[in-house]
């Protein structure tokens, strides 16, 4: 009869983490990063001003409120 009572706890207790699991990885705003490189010559920044700073690959990288220079000329602006 414990044998029988076991499964159901079990399958129970994995929805339940599953739910809990999903609830907290919303709340930590995870996001996907994208694995490419720009051709990004500097960037720079709201927070710093116009000092040019080491660019990164791409805004999933950069920090929010940057702009990225690519050596073409193009400006991506990352929100």
């Amino acid at each position: 009869m414990a044998g029988n009572i076991r499964v159901p706890l079990v399958i129970l207790l994995l929805v339940y983490g599953t739910f809990l699991l999903g609830e907290v990885s919303n709340g930590l705003g995870v996001r996907a990063c994208p694995q490419y490189c720009l051709d990004v010559e500097y960037m720079t920044c709201t927070s710093s001003g116009d000092q040019k700073l080491s660019p990164r690959c791409n805004c999933c990288l950069a920090p929010k409120d940057c702009t990225l220079y690519l050596v073409g000329g193009t400006q991506v602006h990352c929100t």
